[in-house]
């Protein structure tokens, strides 16, 4: 559950700058979420990421970003 409020929070706060999705392991999409935070779609993308991850089950949220990890 910490995870899960952490990644919502970093995309509400921060999500322009793609610190949720570093967080999340997806080093391309935050690096990309960066180069473009000058257009300012980041961080109204970011945003609403947040709110979902907030809002999401948290076996979804668990299933869908962090079993892929444990694979492999």
């Amino acid at each position: 559950m910490r995870k899960k409020l952490i990644a919502g929070g970093l995309g509400i706060l921060f999500g322009g700058f793609g610190a949720h999705k570093f967080y999340l392991g997806k080093t391309f999409m935050g690096i990309f979420y960066l180069l473009f935070s000058w257009t300012g779609i980041p961080f109204i993308a970011g945003f609403i990421e947040g709110i979902r991850y907030l809002f999401m089950d948290k076996d979804d949220f668990y299933r869908k970003f962090f079993d892929n990890m444990n694979r492999g």
